[in-house]
């Protein structure tokens, strides 16, 4: 922008000729805020956001200001003045984003404070349940490795006999503030002390059986109980239960994740339970009482005469429990008929289900019925 065709600063800020250095300020917080890059997604934000922050820049510096007054923007940045470039103000804070937390806050530059106590890590454990434990409940005893406080030291990580002592870079705290000259005026910079690591203390004499650290790596037994219902989408947290955090912080949590292992028996959708049961020909044909084991045990039923391969029949309240549920409410098991058909016959055996076979075809054909009616009438006497 040529120094013709510049606005007049004091304009461009919206106030008066004379303003206060605090009226400026007010005013060019406000510019800023409406037409930040970061806020503000128009095109021409980034454009009006440098002409405030130079008229800001100008208008704040007494020196420049008084010649500005007197020469216009000649005395600022035309022949015979001192030169001036807008993208100096933003190179000077590293960018929109710097300059931006430096007037107005946010996190990084200027925000760091002492860290207080840190909060150990979370823990994840793969647990795996029978189909028993999830359908009576189970208590089990596991092993989980973490780190715990040292005992040796309490967690302070120095020593016996010794303390941690403060930081000298940062003189205990937990960072360091520098202060940076801009055209703006100065700016104090604070960020984290690399020494202590914003602990404001350092351990000099370290511990030797946690080498400092404060904490050390063991292996704990731990009794869980397995809630009634439980299935492999349970997550169980056990808050407390997880690292302990560095000097003495804060442990974090442990999570349980279940799995539920496969039974040759069963299997499970929610609270429905579902088997399969073996039967003979005969079986389904003449009809019979049969044993299916459940989870509660042995359950006798009655299979009808005449009943189909594949028919499901429901047991009520065999299923599971449903999680959580203090009325003790269950689901249902199925159990599904499957015909065996025998494949080791011997001659007898071959024999008469030839001779079935043929009084089947007869009976068929007389009556136009199939081989389950046909079946019916024989078993039935017709």
């Amino acid at each position: 922008m040529s120094v013709s065709s510049k606005r007049d600063y004091y304009e461009v800020l919206g106030v008066s000729r004379n303003a206060t250095e605090d009226d400026l300020r007010k005013a060019y917080r406000k510019l800023a805020r409406q037409y930040h890059p970061d806020v503000n997604k128009a095109e021409d934000a980034e454009a009006k956001f440098k002409e405030i922050s130079e008229a800001y820049a100008v208008l704040s510096d007494p020196d420049k200001r008084a010649r500005y007054d007197r020469f216009g923007h000649a005395g600022v940045g035309g022949p015979g003045g001192p030169s001036f470039d807008a993208d100096e103000i933003f190179s000077q804070f590293g960018g929109f984003q710097d300059i931006f937390e430096a007037f107005f806050g946010g996190g990084g530059t200027g925000r760091s404070r002492r860290r207080g106590p840190e909060r150990g890590g979370d823990l994840r454990l793969d647990v795996e349940i029978t189909c028993a434990d999830a359908y009576h409940g189970a208590e089990k005893t596991l092993e989980v490795a973490h780190q715990e406080r040292c005992e040796a030291c309490k967690g302070s990580g120095a020593k016996a006999g010794s303390h941690p002592v403060t930081c000298n870079l940062c003189r205990g705290a937990g960072q360091i503030q520098q202060t940076q000259r801009t055209i703006f005026g100065q700016f104090a910079h604070v960020s984290t002390c690399p020494k202590c690591e914003g602990e404001g203390r350092v351990v000099e004499n370290p511990c030797g059986d946690c080498r400092g650290a404060g904490r050390v790596r063991r292996t704990k037994r731990l009794s869980v109980g397995i809630p009634k219902g439980a299935d492999g989408n349970l997550r169980l947290k056990l808050a407390g239960e997880g690292d302990v955090g560095p000097r003495s912080g804060p442990p974090g949590d442990l999570y349980l994740y279940l799995h539920l292992a496969a039974d040759p028996r069963f299997t499970r959708e929610d609270t429905e339970l579902f088997a399969e049961l073996p039967v003979s020909f005969a079986q389904l044909a003449l009809g019979d009482e049969v044993e299916v084991e459940s989870m509660e045990g042995p359950q006798r039923f009655k299979i009808p005469a005449g009943t189909q391969p594949g028919t499901e029949f429901a047991l009520e309240g065999l299923g599971f429990p449903v999680l959580g549920d203090s009325r003790g409410r269950r689901g249902d098991m199925h159990v599904t008929v499957r015909l065996v058909v025998p494949t080791d016959l011997g001659d007898e055996e071959r024999d008469l289900i030839r001779r079935f076979d043929d009084l089947h075809r007869k009976k068929a054909e007389q009556s136009g019925h199939g081989f389950i009616d046909f079946l019916k009438g024989i078993l039935s006497g017709k």
